[in-house]
């Protein structure tokens, strides 16, 4: 980083594309101007499980302005990926949904057809003339019904987890001196971003250009050129604004394809945007999980046994496994534990990662769990955790990287006013109404991939990096501004950032919590690299007042290098370029992760504080003060940072209060794909959030010293809601949304 005393790196600075998005200005991927541009609207399936009998196109081909109609018997035979030639991202086992491939129906609502026309509403005229014959079977729909034929998923759709874990004894719950057990289930959830997924192909010969909303345009590239058996370079994804995704976007899913293959079919550019309700079922929902969660302690308060068991629905023909069960391994120091996960296979689509995925599930069953132990000893439940603090990771006994769990606990009680709270539930009243107070624990890993940035510096004295990241409202384009800035000691007005297209660098997922760490390094590395080229060509220029100086003597600040001893001997980036007769210097810099994960735990946490008032007569809850406090690392803009966390909290609301999707089990169709019906939280149900950080850089995760903050904001949230209603109500909702029925 720079010496400068004001340094860009940890200010509030506000998002650099702010005012490209509040004037219209940014394009989404629905909104590029694409010369002689047609439009394609999906036929989705009315039935979950069977085969197409009959589809009789006839009519809407006929239809004004119809150019195509494409269907299982005329779309063109794809090339499906093997599992280890997938991104990251995808599962590992089963196979990519098979577009248009068969007549098979795997699930309500999927895309049997597509039409195209010359304008959006001639296509949805023509689409509802598609007539279609059906075999129809019973489907599989509930993960309860379908119990019976659970398994235990592959490793490697786990990431090379085990299905089941056993630590120390497994039989330690029976001669526990308390026991605590409990079930709870998570419902179906959908991301509901603003913006609807929508993409554009054009081909121009044997090369597709995509504009699409995704999370990872390489993934994307990847999945295309697989799926077409082309070249991936001659694939390119350009995806420079999204509307919010929380992780809907970070597959590929099948409506890329179709605008591929329909754009390929018709000769002309395509553009597919997907309705509100047929993004419930084709980019994916968080899943439906059944938990069993029992504790074991000794009557101080020290956990002796942890059981932990998940089931949860995946599709026909994928497997997609969740971080359920991983936070209940290394949360808390206790001897003896078993967890055990579960696959169920249901006439749905392919679930997928949702707003801290996996963790978010499996830590709402643990604190609701620890938060019922607390009772049953008679001890605070914040004393409760704070005995079972673990100094080291106990599912493999690293160290940490960084840990200031305790300081999140300490902070959050005296910010929260936790000594306020009475032990006993149904205690505290405000007039007619109840009140109660929970918290509970957060925690969410730290990943790191490689990522690649290029940063070039020109001779006017600004700088220009990009690399192929996204920005899904996280703030991507701002923070990687900051962290160029000081690398290259500019002003950040002077730093220009580019994302979103494979013409730039490579850069993995935004998704995780992890661009931060990953494409942070790189940029950081690429702008020192590029310093030191511009300090490099000083020190061989005669005339320069640094020449032979080396790179530990010079400083930086405001585009220009100087002697640290005499800090009146220096020459801006523009003095030192122009002398060289250059127009600009760049380079190209590769950041990777090492050995950390193998010496290493590294992992954010938190630690949320919630207060509800319930009336007693209707059951409605409302949310009237919520406190979290993070450690993850160096916070590079405290603004963006509050806002990511200020937003989880939200989301964790809407977790604890309202959101589900409702399914008609006879048929497996969501009856609720509408914001309408489905619920989430608007700006009544949000009182007075507070967000605080505490910790410092975390060198031995990354060279920047910074972790995760999206997922680590809303993991434990729903729990700390459920622990506050409890305390106010004394009854213990285990299944969400805790709605007012459940509470009278």
């Amino acid at each position: 980083m720079s010496q400068k005393k004001n340094a860009a790196v940890g200010k509030p600075l506000d998002r650099v594309d702010g005012r490209l998005k509040v004037t219209g200005a940014a394009r989404y991927s629905a909104e590029f101007e694409v010369p002689d541009l047609v439009h394609a609207v999906l036929v989705m399936s009315t039935i979950a499980k069977g085969r197409i009998r009959q589809i009789d196109t006839q009519a809407a081909e006929r239809a004004p302005g119809v150019l195509r109609v494409i269907t299982h018997l005329n779309a063109p035979k794809l090339t499906f990926d093997k599992p280890e030639q997938r991104a990251l991202i995808d599962p590992k086992v089963g196979k990519h949904f098979p577009i248009f491939q068969s007549d098979t129906i795997y699930f309500n609502s999927q895309p049997i057809a597509v039409v195209v026309a010359d304008t959006l509403e001639r296509a949805q005229y023509a689409a509802s003339l598609v007539q279609v014959r059906y075999e129809e079977q019973t489907p599989a729909t509930t993960v309860e019904a379908a119990m019976a034929q659970a398994f235990p998923p592959t490793e490697s759709s786990q990431g090379g987890r085990h299905a089941d874990v056993v630590r120390g004894n497994p039989n330690a719950l029976a001669s526990a001196e308390v026991r605590v057990e409990g079930s709870y289930t998570i419902p179906i959830e959908h991301h509901n971003p603003l913006e609807p997924h929508a993409t554009i192909a054009t081909w121009q010969g044997d090369k597709l250009t995509l504009y699409d909303k995704t999370q990872w345009v390489y993934n994307t590239r990847k999945h295309v050129a697989l799926t077409f058996g082309m070249p991936e370079e001659n694939v390119r994804v350009i995806s420079p604004f999204v509307g919010g995704a929380f992780g809907s976007s970070l597959r590929s899913w099948p409506h890329v394809t179709v605008a591929a293959i329909a754009a390929r079919q018709v000769g002309r550019p395509v553009k597919l945007v997907l309705t509100r309700q047929q993004m419930y079922t084709s980019v994916g929902f968080r899943p439906y999980t059944v938990q069993r969660v029992a504790l074991g302690a000794s009557k101080d308060g020290k956990l002796t046994a942890i059981v932990h068991e998940a089931t949860a629905g995946t599709s026909m023909y994928e497997e997609y496994t969740e971080a359920t069960l991983d936070a209940t391994r290394m949360l808390y120091a206790c001897p003896n534990l078993v967890t055990r996960y579960r696959l169920v296979r249901l006439n749905t689509s392919t679930p997928t990662f949702m707003r801290g995925p996996g963790e978010i599930s499996g830590v709402y069953a643990l604190e609701c769990g620890l938060d019922e132990l607390a009772y049953t000893l008679k001890l605070d439940p914040l004393e409760l955790r704070l005995r079972n603090y673990a100094e080291v990771n106990p599912e493999d006994g690293l160290p940490w990287s960084s840990k200031f769990l305790k300081e999140c606990y300490q902070v959050g009680a005296e910010k929260f006013g936790w000594s306020r709270r009475k032990l006993e539930a149904r205690s505290m009243r405000d007039g007619r109404y109840l009140v109660g107070m929970g918290m509970a624990t957060a925690t969410y890993p730290m990943f790191r991939l490689r990522a690649v940035a290029k940063a070039r510096l020109l001779a006017d004295g600004t700088a220009v990096v990009q690399s192929a990241g996204s920005d899904i409202g996280t703030g991507t384009y701002v923070i990687m501004t900051q962290i160029a800035a000081d690398a290259l000691g500019l002003p950040p007005e002077r730093v220009r950032f580019e994302l979103g297209d494979t013409d730039f660098p490579y850069s993995p997922v935004q998704g995780g919590s992890m661009l931060t760490a990953s494409l942070g390094s790189a940029v950081q590395a690429a702008c020192l690299a590029v310093r030191e080229q511009a300090l490099s060509l000083a020190s061989t220029q005669p005339n320069s007042l640094l020449s032979n100086a080396k790179a530990n003597e010079v400083g930086v600040e405001d585009g220009r290098l100087f002697l640290k001893q005499d800090a009146s001997k220096g020459e801006s980036y523009t003095d030192i370029l122009k002398r060289a007769n250059r127009d600009y210097i760049e380079t190209e810099k590769d950041s990777e992760p090492g050995d950390e994960k193998q010496r290493f735990s590294i992992h954010s946490f938190g630690a949320h504080f919630a207060e509800v008032h319930i009336d007693p007569d209707f059951g409605l809850v409302r949310v009237s003060r919520v406190v979290s406090v993070c450690d993850i690392g160096r916070v590079i803009n405290t603004k963006t940072a509050s806002s990511q966390v200020s937003g989880a909290v939200v989301g964790g609301i809407g977790k604890a209060l309202m959101e589900y999707t409702q399914m008609d089990s006879r048929n497996g169709r969501f009856i609720n794909a509408n914001f309408g019906e489905y619920h989430v939280p608007v700006n009544a149900d949000v009182t007075a959030i507070e967000t605080y950080f505490v910790g410092e850089p975390d060198l031995k995760a990354n060279p920047l010293g910074a972790r995760g903050v999206g997922e680590v904001g809303i993991v434990g949230v729903s729990a700390a809601i459920a622990n506050a209603i409890f305390h106010a109500t004394g009854k213990r909702i285990r299944d969400l949304p805790i709605t007012p029925d459940k509470l009278l």
